[in-house]
């Protein structure tokens, strides 16, 4: 049984393969475990749809399994795996994960300075704001 670890969820799937460095996953396990699916354009999430190149496609697709691995690559996101290839993890690639942080915004919170004068975060916004800590254990 192969493991796949895609963002935050887990999923066992029972009739995966690892063959060097594909991955072999049938396209219900790959639908469950990364949203992704296979149709007749290619392999789709949503909107987004990565066709299957027409000189490769025994490289990506073999009766009801899917070259996810190949796929992966194919979108600029980085795969990986362990040394018996039973745990592999589908990555999101930097600029994703770039344009993602972009948006996000911290929670407020208030700290002391060393003079005992307190801060908050909010008082911030807008500005880039590098929060250094230190412990003495």
């Amino acid at each position: 049984m192969i493991t796949v670890l895609y963002e935050q969820s887990q999923t066992h799937c029972a009739t995966a393969r690892a063959a060097g460095e594909d991955l072999w996953i049938g396209t219900h396990e790959l639908e469950t475990a990364t949203g992704w699916s296979m149709k007749p354009q290619g392999l789709c999430r949503l909107d987004v749809c990565v066709p299957v190149p027409a000189s490769q496609a025994e490289d990506y697709v073999a009766g009801d399994a899917v070259n996810a691995a190949a796929f992966w690559r194919r979108m600029g996101n980085p795969v990986v795996h362990d040394g018996a290839r039973e745990v592999w993890v589908l990555g999101t690639s930097a600029s994703h994960r770039g344009v993602s942080l972009q948006s996000l915004e911290a929670p407020d919170f208030a700290l002391p300075d060393l003079g005992g004068v307190t801060h908050t975060l909010s008082e911030h916004r807008g500005k880039k704001v590098l929060l250094a800590t230190w412990a003495s254990w």
